[in-house]
C-alpha cells in the first residue's frame, strides 16, 4: 500500500459521525441539518431537459478535454463573467469532474517529491482535500491560519521565508469556506509576487464565487486579478470552479480549471491516464447551465432572502457575522465547538459542524476551536426554524452559565 494512505486523517464528517454515535436526539424535534454544504434548491429544469434530451451520449467514450463547444462555453462564461478580453478555450480551459476530483488530482501531476521537502501551502481552516492531496502526493501541508482578529483574511506575512522557498503549490479559497472572506487585489497582487520569487503555482479554488449578496459587487475571481495586474498567460495560475453551487447540481460532477496553458497541459496529460473524463451527457447539460444566468440570479436572490432573516435569529444569541460571500455562517460558540454541536444535536436535532474539525493547530492555535460551520442551503423555512432553535439553544447556555456565576459568588 502507499505509505501516505497513514497521514491522512479521518474526514472531518466521519469525525462528526463518532462526535454524534452516542447521542439520541430530542424526538420532540424533526431532523435539520446545518453540517453539509450540499446545495438543496431545486436543480433547473432546462438542465433536467439537456440531460434527458442528450441521453445517447451514454454510447460514447467521452474525451478528457471534452467537447469544442463545452470549452467554448465554458471560456464565454469566464470572459463575461470576469470581463476579460480573451482566453483560449483549446490551451486555457479544461472541463473536469467536479473542483473536488480536480483540486485533488493537479496536486499528484504536480508535486515533485523527489527531495522530500516539498511544501504545499493552505490557508486553516481549509477544505479538507488540500490537505489529503499534499500528503498522498508526498508533500507537507503547512497552514496559515485566518483570525476573526483580521477580518479571516489568511495572515501570509506569517509564513517563513524558509516555507515559502520549499513551496511548490499554494491553495487558497475565495470565497473561502468557511469563513466567506474574499481575496481582493492588493492580496493577490501579494501572492503572485510571492509566486514569481519562489517559483510556486497558485491553485485558486472558486467553487462559491457566485454565491454572493450584492450584485454589483461580485467576488473577484484570480483570472480576473491577474488580468488587471498586466500577467498575460496567467503564469503558473490555475482557477477551479464548477457547476454544484452555483447552479444546484451537484450530483453532475461539473467543472473546469482554467489558466496557464502550460500547466494545463501537463495536467490533461495527467488526466489522459487518470480517466477522468466528463460524460457526454453532463457535458451537454454543462453547455446549458454555462450559458445561462437567470437561474444563477434566482439562486442568489434565494441565499440572499435566507441570511437576511436568518442572520438576525443567530445573531442575538452567538457571535457571527454576515460572510462576504458562500452559504456558510461561522459562529463562535460560547463552550467548545464539540460540546456546542453536541449538546444542539442531542437536545434540538439541528446538525452543525464544529469549526476545529476543519483546521488544523498552527503557530499554536486551532483557528476553528469554538466555532461552528452552519451551511443555509435547506430551504427557508427547514433554516429558519433551525436558527430559532441554535438561538434557543445557546441562550440556554447562556442562562446557565449565569447561574453557575451567581452560585460561585454565594
Amino acid at each position: 500500500m502507499n505509505p501516505n494512505l497513514a497521514r491522512l486523517k479521518p474526514y472531518p464528517f466521519a469525525r462528526q459521525r463518532v462526535l454524534f454515535e452516542d447521542l439520541t436526539p430530542n424526538p420532540k424535534y424533526r431532523a435539520i441539518s446545518l453540517g453539509i454544504g450540499e446545495p438543496k434548491h431545486p436543480t433547473p429544469l432546462f438542465i433536467k431537459q439537456a440531460l434527458a434530451d442528450n441521453l445517447a451520449g451514454l454510447a460514447n467514450y467521452p474525451t478528457t478535454n471534452g467537447s469544442d463547444a463545452l470549452r467554448a462555453a465554458i471560456a464565454g462564461w469566464i470572459c463575461r463573467r470576469y470581463g476579460l478580453a480573451a482566453l483560449d478555450p483549446l490551451t486555457q480551459v479544461l472541463p473536469v469532474n467536479g473542483s473536488r476530483e480536480a483540486l485533488f488530482a493537479f496536486a499528484q501531476s504536480l508535486i515533485d517529491p523527489g527531495h522530500g521537502d516539498a511544501v504545499v501551502i493552505c490557508p486553516n481552516p481549509f477544505y479538507q482535500v488540500y490537505e489529503g492531496a499534499a500528503l498522498l502526493a508526498g508533500a507537507t501541508p503547512y497552514y496559515v491560519n485566518s483570525l476573526a482578529s483580521n477580518g479571516f483574511a489568511v495572515n501570509w506575512d506569517a509564513v517563513p521565508e524558509t516555507i515559502w522557498r520549499r513551496c511548490q503549490l499554494l491553495y487558497v479559497c475565495s470565497p473561502a469556506n468557511p469563513t466567506g472572506a474574499v481575496i481582493e487585489l492588493a492580496e493577490w497582487q501579494k501572492l503572485f509576487e510571492l509566486s514569481d520569487r519562489y517559483g510556486f503555482v497558485i491553485a485558486s479554488d472558486e467553487c462559491y464565487s457566485e454565491i454572493y449578496f450584492d450584485e454589483a459587487r461580485p467576488p473577484l475571481g484570480s483570472l480576473a486579478a491577474a488580468a488587471k495586474l498586466g500577467r498575460a498567460g496567467f503564469p503558473r495560475l490555475a482557477a477551479f470552479s464548477s457547476l454544484s453551487k452555483r447552479s444546484n447540481v451537484p450530483g453532475m460532477r461539473s467543472g473546469f480549471v482554467a489558466g496557464d496553458a502550460a500547466l494545463l497541459k501537463d495536467f490533461f496529460m495527467y488526466r489522459t491516464y487518470h480517466g477522468s473524463a466528463m460524460n457526454p451527457v453532463v457535458q451537454a447539460a454543462s453547455i446549458a447551465a454555462w450559458n445561462d444566468e437567470e437561474h444563477v440570479l434566482e439562486n442568489r436572490r434565494l441565499y440572499r432572502e435566507k441570511f437576511e432573516q436568518v442572520l438576525p435569529l443567530i445573531g442575538t444569541a452567538l457571535e457571527v457575522g454576515m460572510p462576504a460571500a458562500s452559504f456558510y455562517l461561522w459562529a463562535k460558540t460560547p463552550v467548545a465547538d464539540t460540546e456546542f454541536a453536541r449538546g444542539l444535536y442531542r437536545d434540538y436535532n439541528v446538525n452543525v459542524l464544529p469549526g476545529s474539525y476543519l483546521a488544523r493547530d498552527a503557530q499554536g492555535v486551532n483557528p476553528g476551536l469554538n466555532y461552528v460551520r452552519m451551511a443555509l442551503v435547506a430551504p427557508l423555512e427547514e433554516c429558519l426554524e433551525a436558527a430559532a432553535r441554535v438561538r434557543d439553544f445557546a441562550q440556554g447556555l447562556a442562562s446557565q452559565n449565569q447561574e453557575r456565576r451567581a452560585a460561585a459568588t454565594r
